[in-house]
C-alpha cells in the first residue's frame, strides 16, 4: 500500500505542478484563480502524503468541495452537463484514490475513508454513466399533438436534389412510420468503385429517382443509374472529370422534354455538372451524351468566368432544373486573390444548352453575353450551394456568397456590395433582380448563405398564411420573407456589433441584422468559462488560448492578432439545408458549432510563412489574398489534443415550430463513437453532440432520417419528440442527405443513402437502400 500511495503522490505532485504552472499563466492573463489554487493544495497534499499525513485526504477532498462550487458558478445553459464532467472527474477521481489509500488504516477515520470511497465510486460512476445517454438538449413538451398524414402511398418521383424544387425534402408516404421504423434492414448495397486517390474528394450525393431508377454521382462525376428495386447496375457514365481541389457531386438535375415523339433518344434527360466546369446532359435510358445539347452534349461552364487558375472555379452543387431552363452557379476558391472567376449565374435553355440569361452581379447592365473585354465581372458573390424555384411565381432564389477575398473588403466591386452574404430572388425568364435581402453586411467572416432556402407557406404577425422563403445562415439565423416581395415575415432588426480591431482599410458596418422573432440555432456566446476540454488540464490550455485572443462576441473583426469567431465559417447551417413537414408546419435542421481562430498577416509575414509551408488551395488554412496588403491564416479551435475548445453541443438536430417560431425539441448530433483525442479512437458512443454535415429528410410517417453524424448511422428520429427510434450502422460514415421513395416495381418504401465517409472516417463507395420486412 504504501508503494501505491507514493506512486499517487508523484502523479499528484506533477499534476499540481503542472495547475499551479499553467494555472499562474492563465491569472497573470486575468483569467480564472481557481487552477492556481487547486495546484498549490495538490502540492501541499502530496507533502502532507509522503510524510502519511490524512490531512492530504481532507485537502484533496476539500478540492472537490470547492471544484464543486466554482462549477456551480461558471456552468449554466445548454450542454451544462459537459461543462461539469471536464471540471468534476479528476478532482472526484483523485479524491477517491486518496480516500482508498488511507482506508488501509484499521480505526475510524480508515472506515471513514473507506465509505467515501465507496460513495465517490457511486457517484463517479453515476456521473460517467449520464455522459452515455441520449439526453434532449431542449425536450419535447408536445408531442401528442403531431400529426399523422393520410397518404395513398403512390409512388411519386424524387426529380430534384431536394425531390422537388422548393428544397423541403418531405416525402408523403407513411409504410415506413414510428411504429414499424424500429425494424429498418438493409434492402441492397451497390458498389460504385469510385476513385479514392483524391484525398479531398467526398461523396455527398443524393440520389435522384425517375420511375425504378436512381440516379447517383460520385465526387468525380461518374453517374450510376440503378434499379431502385434491386440494386442493379443499369448504366454507367463516366464524366473524367479531374478536380485540383476538392470534389464533390452533391446532385444531378432532372429534364424531360414533353414535345418529344415517341421512342425519340433524350426524351428525358439527366443533368450534371462537374469539378472541372461542365454542364453536360445524358439520355435517362441509355446514359449516352444528348447531341442536342450543347457541343455533342456538353457546355463549357468556364468561358466568359475570367482568370482560371487549377481548381479556381467549378460545380459541386446540382444544378438547378427550372421549367425550361438549366440554373448554375459556380465554387470559386476562397481568398486566393482579387481577380477570382466571375460569380455569375447563367440559365441554359434545357433542350439545346444555349445560354438563355445571365445575371453578373457586378454589371446590371449585363443581359447574357458578357460586355467587359468578353468577361464577366471578375470577383463578385458566386453562388456555390443549391437555389430554390418556385413554379408559380417564376422566381429563382440564389443564395450568395462573398465577393473577392473573405477578410478584405475594401477592394470589393462596388455594385456587388448589397448582393454579398445575400439572398437574391431572380425572375427565371430574364434573370433580372425582383429584390434582394442582405444576412451580413461588409462581410468579413466568410459568412456567405450556405444552405438551399426552404419554400414553403408560414403564418405572419396577423395570422394569415403567405408564400415563404426561409434563409439558413452560418451564423445560425433563420430569417423568414414573404417570398414575393422580400419584406421580413419574423422581425428583423439591425442591431450594434463591433467596429473596432479590423485593419484600417476594411468597411465595417456599425449594425447587422438578426433575426429576432425566430430561434437561434448555436446563440451562445464565448466565455472563458465555456472554454471546454475533456479534462481540467486541457480545459486550462483553452483557458490560456481564450485569454491570448480577442472575442468581441458576435462579428468579432479579423485583425493582424489572433482572433475568435463564433459560429465559425463552417456554421451554424451549413450545406444540409433543411426538412419540412407541411401538416404540422414544423421545420428540421442540423447544426455545426465550432469556432475558429484566424488572423491577417503583413506580406513580410506572410512571405516568412512561405518558408515552411504550403497556401491551401481552397482559402483555409494559409491563404495569399493577393491584391491586396494582407493574407490570412485560419483554422478550428482545438486543444493540443485535438479536441474542440468549446463546451458541447458541437453540432445539434433541433425541430422548429413555424406557428409558434419556437424549438420543439433539440437533439445531440450524434456520438463520439468513433473519435478521441490525439486522432485515437476510443470507441466510447459519448452523446456529446458532434458537428453535423449534410441534411434531414422528413416522411408523412413521423420520421426525420438524419445519417450526417460523425459516428457511422442511419438515425430515425420521432418527429413528434425528437426521440431516436432506430439507428441502423454503416460501413464507414456519412456525408450525404437520405432520399425516400415508394418503387413502383413493389410497391414498398425505401430510405436510400449515400455512405461514403464523413469526416474522421475511412472513405466509402456505399449506396444503400434500406426499406422493411417483408
Amino acid at each position: 500500500m504504501e508503494n501505491l500511495r507514493r506512486a499517487f503522490s508523484i502523479i499528484l505532485a506533477v499534476a499540481g505542478i503542472y495547475l499551479v504552472v499553467l494555472g499562474g499563466r492563465l491569472l497573470f492573463l486575468g483569467g480564472s484563480p481557481y487552477y492556481l489554487l487547486v495546484g498549490i493544495i495538490y502540492v501541499v497534499a502530496v507533502w502532507l502524503m509522503w510524510k502519511q499525513d490524512r490531512r492530504s485526504v481532507w485537502l484533496i477532498s476539500a478540492v472537490l468541495l470547492i471544484t464543486v462550487l466554482w462549477s456551480a458558478w461558471e456552468v449554466h445553459g445548454i450542454g451544462a452537463y459537459w461543462g461539469w464532467l471536464a471540471r468534476l472527474m479528476v478532482p472526484l477521481g483523485f479524491a477517491i484514490v486518496a480516500a482508498l489509500l488511507f482506508a488501509s488504516f484499521r480505526d475510524k477515520a480508515g472506515k471513514a475513508c473507506l465509505g467515501a470511497a465507496a460513495l465517490g465510486a457511486v457517484c463517479f460512476a453515476a456521473v460517467f454513466a449520464r455522459a452515455f445517454i441520449n439526453v434532449p438538449y431542449v425536450a419535447a413538451t408536445n408531442g401528442d399533438d403531431y400529426k399523422i398524414a393520410q397518404s395513398d402511398n403512390k409512388p411519386i418521383d424524387w426529380t430534384a436534389y431536394s425531390r422537388d424544387t422548393m428544397g423541403i425534402r418531405f416525402s408523403p408516404f407513411t409504410q415506413i412510420n414510428r411504429d414499424n421504423v424500429k425494424d429498418l434492414k438493409v434492402a441492397w448495397t451497390y458498389r460504385t468503385g469510385r476513385d479514392f486517390s483524391n484525398a479531398n474528394s467526398v461523396d455527398q450525393n443524393t440520389p435522384l429517382q425517375i420511375g425504378n431508377t436512381l440516379y447517383a454521382c460520385t465526387p468525380e462525376n461518374a453517374v450510376h443509374a440503378i434499379n431502385a428495386t434491386t440494386g442493379e447496375r443499369k448504366w454507367l457514365y463516366e464524366a473524367k472529370a479531374k478536380s485540383y481541389t476538392w470534389a464533390r457531386c452533391r446532385g444531378l438535375g432532372y429534364y424531360e422534354n414533353t414535345a418529344a415523339v415517341s421512342g425519340e433518344i433524350c426524351a428525358k434527360r439527366i443533368v450534371g455538372n462537374t469539378v472541372d466546369g461542365r454542364l453536360y446532359e445524358l439520355d435517362a435510358e441509355t446514359g449516352a451524351l444528348c447531341p442536342q445539347f450543347g457541343t455533342n452534349g456538353e457546355v463549357d461552364l468556364r468561358a466568359n468566368m475570367g482568370v482560371m487558375g487549377p481548381g479556381y472555379y467549378y460545380q459541386n452543387s446540382a444544378p438547378l432544373v427550372a421549367g425550361d431552363k438549366i440554373i448554375v452557379g459556380g465554387w470559386v476558391s476562397d481568398n486566393q486573390n482579387l481577380s477570382e472567376p466571375s460569380g455569375a449565374i447563367r440559365a441554359f435553355d434545357a433542350l439545346t444548352g444555349t445560354l438563355v440569361w445571365t445575371w453578373d452581379p457586378g454589371n446590371p447592365d449585363v443581359a447574357r453575353d458578357p460586355l467587359n473585354d468578353g468577361e464577366y465581372t471578375a470577383g463578385t458573390p458566386n453562388m456555390w450551394t443549391h437555389a430554390a424555384f418556385d413554379p408559380a411565381l417564376g422566381v429563382v432564389y440564389a443564395p450568395m456568397g462573398n465577393a473577392g477575398t473573405d477578410y478584405y473588403n475594401a477592394k470589393r466591386p462596388e455594385h456587388s456590395l448589397e448582393y454579398n452574404a445575400a439572398l437574391v430572388a431572380l425572375d427565371v425568364n430574364t434573370g433580372k433582380p425582383k429584390w434582394s435581402f442582405q444576412t451580413v453586411h461588409d462581410d468579413l467572416w466568410d459568412y456567405d448563405i450556405p444552405s438551399q432556402p426552404a419554400l414553403l407557406d408560414m403564418k405572419n404577425d396577423a395570422g394569415e398564411m403567405v408564400p415563404a422563403v426561409l434563409i439558413f445562415t452560418k451564423r445560425g439565423q433563420i430569417f423568414a420573407l414573404d417570398r414575393r416581395d422580400g419584406t421580413p415575415i419574423s422581425k428583423v432588426e439591425e442591431l450594434p456589433v463591433p467596429t473596432t480591431g479590423t485593419v484600417p482599410e476594411n468597411r465595417v458596418s456599425p449594425t447587422q441584422p438578426y433575426s429576432v422573432d425566430m430561434p437561434v440555432i448555436n446563440s451562445e456566446r464565448f466565455t472563458e468559462a465555456s472554454s471546454w476540454g475533456m479534462t481540467m488540464f486541457d480545459q486550462l490550455l483553452c483557458r490560456i488560448s481564450y485569454k491570448q485572443m480577442r472575442y468581441d462576441g458576435d462579428f468579432t473583426l479579423p485583425g493582424l492578432d489572433w482572433t475568435l469567431s463564433s459560429p465559425g465559417v463552417l456554421g451554424g447551417q451549413n450545406w444540409g439545408s433543411a426538412s419540412y413537414d407541411p401538416l404540422n408546419r414544423r421545420l428540421f435542421v442540423n447544426d455545426i458549432r465550432l469556432g475558429d481562430v484566424k488572423r491577417m498577416m503583413t506580406r513580410p509575414e506572410y512571405d516568412k510563412a512561405l518558408e515552411t509551408r504550403t497556401p491551401s488551395a481552397d482559402g483555409h488554412g494559409l491563404a495569399p489574398m493577393d491584391g491586396t496588403p494582407y493574407a490570412i491564416e485560419n483554422g478550428n479551435w482545438y486543444s493540443p489534443l485535438g479536441v474542440p475548445c468549446q463546451q458541447p453541443p458541437l453540432g445539434t438536430v433541433t425541430a422548429i415550430d413555424l406557428d409558434t417560431r419556437s424549438i420543439a425539441w433539440q437533439m445531440p448530433g450524434g456520438t463520439a463513437e468513433q473519435l478521441g483525442p490525439l486522432n485515437i479512437k476510443l470507441g466510447l458512443p459519448l452523446t456529446l453532440g458532434m458537428p453535423t454535415y449534410a441534411g434531414t429528410s422528413v416522411t408523412a410517417g413521423g420520421i426525420v432520417f438524419f445519417a450526417g453524424t460523425q459516428d457511422f448511422y442511419l438515425r430515425a428520429y420521432d418527429a413528434a419528440t425528437g426521440e431516436e427510434l432506430v439507428k441502423v450502422p454503416l460501413p464507414v460514415g456519412a456525408s450525404a442527405t437520405p432520399m425516400v421513395f415508394i418503387s413502383p416495381e413493389n410497391g414498398k418504401e425505401y430510405v436510400v443513402l449515400s455512405v461514403g465517409g464523413a469526416a474522421h472516417s475511412a472513405a466509402g463507395d456505399y449506396l444503400m437502400a434500406f426499406t422493411l420486412p417483408e
